[in-house]
């Protein structure tokens, strides 16, 4: 199910000219039309009747109950469909297809895929299979499932974390919680912010970074935690906001991905890969 937020309800209202139960310049019949052919969807079956059965109503009951990636292609090929009814003051488009596209890469999560995609190709070509999959599984579940996404964002740092330390012949942390795998992993790639080898002029600059660094794997370690479900929920729980899932794998990714970097940079004559325990 997307994860549409009431201001993406008001765009896609003045977007597609949702007033009064109508939808761009379809009737009916070739609404019916539209969605059949372009997009393969029955729009006049009773599940979309379920909150009115205009145009407009089963348009927004499709956006309510459908996945993200359905909901944006459904947005897209629209919004296609407007551009081919006739022109559009050229502000006005540049405005709403702005406001389209955020919405459809959020809701189908295609801008974590590309933020996420050197950390996919370097891990693949490292063979860092699970990697991918804490990577892939935090991806796919941001809007669906966010408390499993946080889970895994944590997970695919642990992983990096674990295949550097076993790789240099180091033992893994007593508690082998993700800050205690990061703290344990700094030292080896010469990442302490305390460093004294950086040039002059950055060097404060540096530090910040890097302690910040350490800012963000506390926080998705601590969101685990609290919010991932890697532990049970009493009753009535609430769901976590898909962004902040969005913003723990997104940090991860980045965390990840500049790990392995700094290994690459320090280690170049090794290969890092994973080891069984």
């Amino acid at each position: 199910m997307a994860q549409l937020k009431k201001s993406d309800y008001r765009k896609i209202d003045q977007i597609f000219d949702m007033t009064k139960g109508y939808v761009l310049d379809f009737s009916n019949r070739t609404f019916g039309e539209f969605f059949e052919d372009e997009l393969r969807i029955d729009i006049d079956a009773p599940m979309y009747e379920a909150n009115g059965d205009s145009k407009a109503k089963r348009l927004r009951t499709l956006l309510e109950i459908e996945p993200g990636e359905v909901v944006a292609k459904v947005l897209r090929s629209l919004w296609q469909h407007k551009l081919a009814t006739g022109p559009i003051e050229e502000s006005v488009q540049t405005t709403q297809l702005s406001q389209l596209e955020e919405i459809c890469e959020r809701v189908s999560g295609e801008h974590v895929v590309r933020a996420a995609s050197s950390l996919k190709t370097t891990a693949k070509i490292l063979d860092l299979d699970t990697v991918n999959r804490d990577l892939a599984r935090a991806m796919d579940n941001i809007s669906k499932d966010p408390e499993d996404a946080i889970t895994a964002a944590c997970s695919t740092i642990e992983s990096v974390c674990r295949s550097i330390l076993l790789e240099l012949g180091l033992s893994l942390p007593n508690k082998k919680d993700l800050k205690s795998l990061f703290n344990a992993t700094i030292p080896p790639l010469q990442l302490n912010p305390n460093r004294t080898n950086v040039q002059s002029d950055i060097a404060t600059d540096v530090r910040k970074t890097l302690s910040g660094l350490a800012s963000v794997v506390d926080g998705i370690g601590a969101l685990r935690t609290h919010a991932g479900d890697a532990h049970g929920r009493e009753k009535g729980f609430t769901r976590i906001d898909a962004r902040i899932a969005e913003l723990a794998v997104n940090s991860a990714n980045t965390v990840a991905l500049f790990l392995i970097k700094t290994w690459r940079k320090r280690y170049p004559t090794r290969n890092l890969y994973e080891h069984s325990e």
